[in-house]
């Protein structure tokens, strides 16, 4: 059963045919890969279906509605939260002050409840704190609490996005790049917590350019060229794929 489905997504930049009636779809359940070469696309597929771009046309259905036009609050409130290729922290708050950043968007307090403090308000400020510390504790930074985002590695700021993006109690999660800037260990971590993060029911989109990262976690992949879908398929399917070697994997030249 499909949670997203993207139908004819297209979008230009002036001239430049940034994504070119791009169709896939992603299941409930599943971990689906974007994949292509630098300038593929990818990050601005991910722009389109958060709202962050909306698309000269086509549709992005995600749960039977058509969300193009909706604002980007609006589809996180739907269930769509993401994490960005650039580390995107408010760096001087704390480490727990950043993940309730991401609670706000299930929170109904408004100025008024916050300034007089009625007892539905508290309630919902200690779930938020109880939701947070949880989010926190499963991506393995509960021992930051009190130390600020800048102060983390950068291993860890990523984990920490994750763990924001998780605090909105998402049903789809949006992971650009996850692995950009993490060794081989926290790579590892990521993949198991990818895992677990399935586990949970929750849906994951992601863009990863370590390959053994996508064919070890991806159940389906897709892969763009210069905006268009050249491929889409299992692990290996799209490995074997003549086009996905030569453009993005790469050939052996005589």
């Amino acid at each position: 059963m499909s949670l997203l489905e993207l139908r004819n997504l297209t979008k230009t930049f002036g001239g430049l045919m940034a994504v070119n009636e791009v169709s896939f779809s992603v299941d409930k359940g599943a971990v689906v890969g974007l994949i292509g070469p630098n300038g593929a696309g990818k990050t601005t597929v991910f722009n389109l279906i958060t709202g962050n771009y909306k698309p000269d046309s086509g549709e992005i259905i995600f749960e039977g509605e058509n969300i193009v036009g909706l604002p980007t609050h609006k589809i996180v409130n739907l269930g769509i939260a993401r994490t960005f290729q650039t580390i995107r922290l408010f760096q001087n708050l704390s480490v727990l002050e950043n993940v309730l950043a991401g609670c706000h968007c299930r929170m109904k307090a408004g100025m008024l409840a916050c300034m007089f403090r009625p007892k539905w308000q508290k309630e919902e400020e200690k779930e938020a704190l109880k939701k947070a510390w949880a989010e926190l504790e499963f991506v393995g930074l509960s021992k930051e609490l009190t130390n600020k985002a800048k102060n983390l590695s950068y291993g860890n700021q990523r984990l920490l996005e994750i763990a924001r993006a998780l605090a909105t109690s998402p049903k789809l999660i949006i992971l650009d790049e996850p692995a950009g800037g993490m060794n081989e260990q926290e790579t590892q971590e990521l993949v198991e917590l990818i895992g677990e993060i399935k586990k949970r029911g929750i849906t994951v989109l992601l863009i990863e350019h370590d390959m053994s990262l996508v064919m070890r976690i991806c159940e389906h992949i897709v892969v763009l060229e210069h905006g268009a879908k050249i491929a889409e398929g299992t692990p290996e399917e799209v490995k074997n794929n003549p086009l996905v070697i030569e453009a993005y994997l790469g050939v052996d030249e005589d």
